[in-house]
């Protein structure tokens, strides 16, 4: 990977691991659609959010390629700014107090699977969360002295993209048994969200520390 400018390829990896395992919104959603209407339900969602992923990925790419070559130091400074938001989601993960669960026993209307996949497509895209995530984790991982930038930027989008796939279509053909149990567990989801959030402010001050 580092002949595409991909640097920390293995850190890239495991971050987005712990992200796709903590509970969250995106998993939510699959869950409910999986116990609402079968796993059917669940893998449309799941595509969905992996379609909105692949936009927002696409759109980093070019926009943060385009930043990068017009200013290597408007670039750097976007690299630090990000580095800070996900020194601030750690924090914020490490502090998180336990939310109630009440809602999560909610029964759930039963949708058509295309109102469902663009429903999950829809909510990822237009969340503002989402936007600011990936244009601060892309740039971590990218060399700004690389020749194949846009390309190193797609090709992190598709990992990102396929591993997000792959996990949230487990957990939809597990019809969400194992994710809803650590989602309506407090101690559970804040021990995953602790581990993130260890992550995140590594990885924010792995950047401070580096000039990739």
């Amino acid at each position: 990977m580092t002949s595409f400018g991909i640097t920390n390829f293995g850190l890239f990896l495991m971050a987005v691991l712990l992200l796709n395992a903590t509970p969250g919104p995106d998993t939510a959603y699959i869950v409910g659609r999986s116990v609402a209407q079968g796993p059917r339900a669940g893998l449309m969602s799941a595509l969905g959010i992996t379609v909105g992923c692949c936009i927002h990925a696409t759109l980093s790419a070019f926009g943060l390629t385009a930043l990068l070559a017009a200013s290597a130091t408007a670039f750097m400074a976007v690299k630090l700014a990000g580095g800070a938001y996900l020194v601030y989601l750690g924090i914020r993960m490490l502090f998180s107090k336990q939310s109630s669960s009440a809602d999560h026993g909610q029964t759930l209307d039963l949708r058509p699977h295309k109102t469902i996949f663009v429903q999950a497509l829809i909510t990822n895209v237009l969340n503002p969360k989402v936007i600011l995530f990936f244009l601060s984790f892309f740039p971590q991982f990218v060399n700004h002295d690389s020749p194949h930038k846009i390309l190193a930027f797609l090709l992190l989008g598709a990992v990102f993209a396929t591993m997000s796939l792959c996990w949230n279509s487990g957990t939809a053909m597990l019809a969400g048994a194992l994710t809803r149990h650590a989602s309506s567990n407090p101690h559970i989801k804040q021990w995953l969200e602790r581990t993130v959030g260890v992550a995140f402010i590594a990885l924010g001050i792995k950047l401070a520390t580096t000039r990739n």
